[in-house]
């Protein structure tokens, strides 16, 4: 079941609603189940697949707050996922593996783990500057990752940050985004985004492999970025001057990168800045949710200190 969810990625409102209901229906129906009769009769949506079908299911394990409004209904992609694990719980079926007991306490599972998850907190205090609120928020991931380590918080934070300001500045749909975890080069990218003849290198800690990574950019002809951390970038510069490219690679000091588009896009201007940094935290918090399985790593703004 873990492996499946994260393979289908299985997380997020919509999809934890039709793993609900699909895993009822297998107790209403039987196994193996067929798919077509998990339709509405117009064939445009999940059977059963509504607020008040996932709410009861939740109810009978005392879990009272709401999971989605339309209870999946409106999520894109419900079919398809209905049908992925009908699937999956049809070839467990077949194997002698299926326990409906043990799919419905799964889900529940990560329907609490959904609830549970805390987000990062972007504290918007107009008396700092806007490199001083995004570091603070650095500095929550980085303690995060000290209490669950193995885990790259940071990272995460700083590649889905700048490839939110480039959705903002080029328009959504302009560049590929990734998981923090993919490899981009068995993706067959030449950085964590291309843009343009561009390749931008989000790192926390710039090495020789990240460099050659450069080096390849530039005998490609393309213009290597390497976007990083306060402490990263000195390393950065100092690795590109004895790779010979220090010339050729621009390095940039990650909360000035953020923080001067922000400026730039609100246009020097008190409510310009806070619309912007609401747009940014928006398109940020929707590429974790579709690329990333872990919803603490969302971020919710707050005012003040």
């Amino acid at each position: 079941m873990e492996q499946f969810a994260r393979e289908r990625r299985f997380r997020g409102k919509g999809p934890l609603c039709v793993a609900l209901v699909v895993t009822e229906h297998a107790r209403t129906f039987g196994m193996p189940l067929d798919p077509e009769r998990l339709l509405t009769d117009r064939g445009g949506q999940v059977l059963g697949l509504g607020r008040a079908q996932v709410q009861a299911i939740l109810g009978r394990h005392h879990i009272t707050r709401v999971l989605a409004e339309e209870g999946g209904r409106t999520s894109r992609g419900s079919i398809d996922n209905m049908r992925a694990y009908v699937t999956f719980l049809n070839e467990q079926h077949a194997a002698g593996n299926f326990d409906w007991e043990a799919a419905k306490s799964f889900w529940i599972g990560k329907v609490k783990e959904h609830f549970a998850a805390r987000p990062f907190t972007l504290r918007v205090d107009h008396t700092l500057g806007l490199r001083a609120v995004i570091r603070n928020l650095l500095s929550q991931a980085e303690a995060r990752q000290r209490e669950m380590q193995g885990t790259m918080f940071v990272g995460a934070v700083m590649q889905h940050l700048v490839g939110a300001k480039l959705d903002v500045v080029l328009g959504v749909g302009r560049i590929e985004h990734h998981g923090s975890n993919q490899n981009d080069q068995a993706d067959g990218r030449t950085g964590d985004f291309d843009v343009g003849d561009v390749s931008i290198h989000v790192s926390t800690a710039p090495s020789e492999a990240l460099v050659r990574k450069c080096s390849g950019n530039l005998d490609a002809g393309r213009k290597p970025i390497i976007v990083t951390g306060k402490r990263g970038a000195p390393l950065a510069e100092g690795l590109a001057e004895n790779a010979g490219i220090g010339d050729r690679v621009d390095i940039i000091e990650f909360e000035q990168f953020i923080a001067m588009n922000i400026h730039e896009l609100g246009r020097f201007a008190a409510d310009g800045r806070r619309i912007r940094i609401e747009e940014l935290i928006e398109r940020y918090n929707a590429i974790v949710g579709e690329h990333e399985t872990d919803p603490s790593l969302r971020i919710e703004i707050a005012q003040g200190r």
